[in-house]
């Protein structure tokens, strides 16, 4: 029998393909750069006889084509469709030629043709999974749809929507990408669009031969990607090339977080989760509280970079032997928390980067959102203001810290304040620029940081003021806790803790984290916030009552008519307000403040007047 590998070779369609393949494990690699048709398997069936042909003798989960400034990646049931295809090939020969041949350029057609026979062929292309993996396709545009990228990226995008998809919106984001979202079976799906994906030929030649460039230093400095696009283009003769466009192109993908400044320039997104095996599953997004399935996936050197990066910004371990990681950095204007794990505590390299909020925020602010009524932020203010010790608390993610921040800014300008944190989130640069007193002290569990306790040791130290906890989750809460029982520090003690209301927040701080239970009740305040439909806000207020067993009461909590007073404070009956008096006051004239205070936050709300240094001016009116 002639040997159809060798016939299929020598043929008129196999010269107008000029893709070089080989083979690493699993993954089989086209270089398409001199091919006519350029590696495109749902439009050449030239390519795709070539690449079937060599899926006769080997499988692959993966088929990776190269071609000018552009990786294209086929996965899924791309790669299983066209794998599906060589073995239907390799075992059909024997019992039709015509249709083999077939399987190479056009399985799809082969497969119906198989399928509707009633022989041993049929049974090849069921047992081979190509008549089953046909069946569900539409056509070649879905059933061979390739994520793809700039070779230049470290990220591949999938083009296509689900077939199953409806439109729901479109918006442009600043950095010229475009964000669709698809209503669908299961997850939404948020599709990215970056500017990359209009380049044209030239300017992804120019793109690439530019990279090299920068790869061998030929170019540095600061403005080194427009001047490597620049020089490309002299070199190329190519003055269609939009040069502005194509550096920003590479700047992104050099210099900064490649399609994370994409996901992060969208003011909607909070969250981006990268799930291990990375290379396996999309990104997901959480935008405006819902979580969507994007069309991105990173590659391997995509998670090597990271990785590299945040040890590099952070200073912090991030290996085999060290294999979490809590960081900060920015992205897209926004600083974003990184949170990582990888081998061997995960089954490869895994990240979650939340956002914080692009704005300082501030009581006013939170009162504007609904977070907060003006009566309660009222209490919160003034409880800090004379000295409160009080904690936020709630789940990951509900605005633990956020409000922690906003309650900063209620403290005097000229009261010195010390704030502890692992990662920087707090307002710490703002406030300064508003005039406040503040010192940021870092602290981890790696061997040049000082460790949680000695920062707080240090801060008491550094003179009497506020004091604020990024999170009490260690052995500095019994140091805090017994600050706050003697009066080491003459202000407002601040802090965030895990947990849901007060007798949750007690279990953790009395049982899990050694705080003796007598001490426990030196703590005024929790507030406690939650996750809510299209955001975040806060769902009840207490007070800590009583000594060696100290009890909670609501003053106030959440309702089907939102947050409000559970009518302790007007009744005369709240510990707070009566230790917020002191000895010179009366319970009549705190009461008469948190009038004044919410009458005031209320108008700053209504008036927009929502800012950092808005509100600092405030505060020699009060």
């Amino acid at each position: 029998m002639l040997d159809l590998r060798e016939r299929f070779l020598g043929s008129a369609g196999a010269g107008r393909c000029g893709c070089e393949l080989c083979f690493d494990g699993e993954v089989l690699t086209v270089d398409a750069a001199d091919c006519p048709g350029g590696g495109r398997l749902a439009e050449e069936s030239d390519c795709r006889a070539t690449v079937v042909e060599a899926l006769t003798e080997r499988d692959a989960t993966t088929v990776r084509v190269e071609t000018v400034g552009v990786e294209r990646r086929y996965e899924d049931d791309a790669a299983a469709l066209l794998t599906a295809a060589g073995r239907f090939a390799e075992r059909a020969v024997f019992r039709d030629e015509r249709l083999a041949e077939r399987a190479r350029t056009d399985p799809l057609a082969a497969a119906r043709e198989a399928t509707g026979r009633a022989d041993a062929v049929a049974d090849i292309a069921a047992e081979t999974g190509l008549a089953e993996l046909a069946a569900r396709a539409s056509g070649y545009e879905t059933a061979l749809a390739a994520s793809e990228g700039p070779t230049v990226s470290r990220w591949r995008v999938e083009q296509l929507p689900p077939p199953d998809a409806e439109l729901s919106a479109v918006r442009e984001l600043s950095t010229g990408a475009t964000v669709r979202r698809y209503g669908r079976n299961g997850p939404d799906r948020y599709q990215l669009t970056p500017v990359e994906s209009s380049l044209d030929t030239a300017a992804l030649s120019t793109l690439a031969a530019a990279y090299e460039r920068l790869a061998t230093g030929d170019i540095g400095g600061e403005r080194a990607p427009d001047r490597a696009v620049r020089a490309a283009v002299d070199d190329s003769g190519t003055a269609t090339t939009p040069v502005e466009r194509v550096a920003a192109v590479l700047a992104k993908h050099t210099r900064g977080y490649g399609l994370l400044s994409d996901l992060f320039a969208d003011p909607e997104l909070s969250d981006v989760f990268v799930t291990a095996p990375a290379t396996d599953n999309k990104l997901r997004v959480t935008v405006a509280g819902e979580t969507l399935v994007t069309n991105i996936r990173p590659t391997t050197r995509a998670l090597e970079g990271l990785s590299s990066r945040f040890r590099r910004e952070s200073g912090r371990a991030f290996s085999r032997a060290d294999p979490t990681l809590d960081a900060t950095t920015t992205v897209a204007d926004r600083r974003v928390r990184v949170a990582g794990v990888t081998d061997p505590a995960s089954n490869g390299t895994a990240f979650a980067f939340r956002a914080q909020d692009r704005d300082v925020w501030t009581l006013p602010a939170l009162v504007e959102n609904d977070t907060l009524t003006p009566a309660a932020a009222a209490l919160l203010s003034v409880a800090v203001e004379r000295g409160g010790s009080l904690l936020s608390v709630g789940p990951r993610g509900a605005g633990k810290t956020t409000l922690l921040g906003a309650l900063l800014w209620e403290l005097p300008p000229d009261v010195r304040t010390v704030v502890i944190e692992d990662t920087p989130e707090l307002p710490v640069g703002p406030l300064q620029s508003a005039g406040h007193d503040v010192q940021a002290l870092l602290a981890g569990e790696t061997g040049e940081q000082l460790s949680p306790a000695e920062a707080l040791r240090t801060a008491l130290r550094l003179g009497d003021g506020a004091l604020a906890v990024g999170e009490v989750r260690g052995e500095e809460a019994a140091v805090l806790y017994e600050a706050m029982r003697v009066g080491a520090n003459s202000e407002a003690v601040l802090g965030t803790v895990h947990g849901d209301g007060g007798e949750a927040v007690y279990e953790r701080v009395v049982s899990d984290l050694g705080v003796p239970a007598s001490s426990f009740g030196a703590t005024d305040l929790l507030v406690t916030v939650e996750h809510a439909s299209g955001g975040r806000r806060v769902r009840l207020v207490e007070e800590v009552v009583g000594g060696d067993e100290p009890r909670f009461e609501p003053l106030f909590e959440r309702t089907a008519d939102g947050l409000v007073s559970t009518g302790r404070v007007d009744r005369g009956n709240s510990r707070l307000v009566a230790g917020l008096a002191g000895s010179s006051g009366s319970y009549a004239a705190v009461r008469e403040r948190l009038t004044e205070r919410g009458r005031l936050l209320d108008a700053l709300a209504t008036r927009g007047a929502t800012g950092g240094p808005q509100v600092t001016e405030t505060h020699a009116r009060r």
